[in-house]
C-alpha cells in the first residue's frame, strides 16, 4: 500500500513539472484566452474571470480522478 501511494505522488509531481515546462515554453498560451473567459480592461484596473478555462480544468480533473479510482 505504501508503495502505491509513493508512485501516485511521484506521478503527480511529474505531471506538475510537465505542465510547468509547457507553460514556460509558451505551448499553453491559448489557455486563459478561450471564448467565454471574461476580461475587462480599464485605465486603472483589470478584471479577469476564467469561466471556460475553469470548466476545462474541472472536466479534466474529474476524468483523471475517475480513471484513478478504477485502477486503484
Amino acid at each position: 500500500m505504501d508503495r502505491s501511494v509513493g508512485i501516485v505522488i511521484v506521478a503527480i509531481g511529474a505531471a506538475i513539472v510537465v505542465v510547468g515546462l509547457l507553460a514556460l515554453s509558451g505551448a499553453l498560451s491559448w489557455f486563459g484566452r478561450l471564448p467565454g473567459d471574461i476580461r475587462i480592461h480599464n485605465e486603472h484596473s483589470r478584471v479577469y474571470i476564467p469561466i471556460v478555462s475553469s470548466l476545462l480544468i474541472s472536466i479534466f480533473l474529474s476524468l483523471l480522478l475517475s480513471l484513478a479510482r478504477r485502477f486503484f
